[in-house]
């Protein structure tokens, strides 16, 4: 945009041409535009790389929570089946005594047929 202003300022005479000043004006707008969008470029490479910076910065902590977690699940895991192992022998033989265990007793809801 600068070299657009600073273009049109430079013009050697107002009275030049038509089609010369024609033909170099769009050059000089097309050079403008390139150099605008040239600086676009930049400013949004600078801001996604500042973005990039902020979002590491906020995700390394919670990675750092994630392996946390991932750590506390593994050990939760581990305990349980630890215990599992560990409880399970006393457990079938405690559900297959009482499932086993045959005591014939009338329901207390039954009413003879009379």
């Amino acid at each position: 945009m600068h070299l657009l202003y600073s273009a049109e300022d430079t013009l050697p005479c107002q009275h030049l041409s038509l089609t010369w000043s024609a033909s170099g004006k769009g050059k000089r707008l097309k050079q403008a535009k390139e150099e605008a969008t040239a600086e676009i470029d930049h400013y949004r490479l600078q801001r996604e790389k500042e973005f990039r910076n902020k979002e590491t910065n906020v995700m390394g902590s919670q990675g750092n929570l994630s392996a946390k977690i991932e750590e506390q699940t593994t050990e939760a895991i581990r305990n349980l089946t630890s215990s599992y192992h560990r409880n399970m022998e006393n457990m079938m033989k405690k559900l297959l005594s009482t499932i086993c265990d045959i005591s014939p007793e009338i329901h207390p809801n039954f009413r003879p047929a009379v």
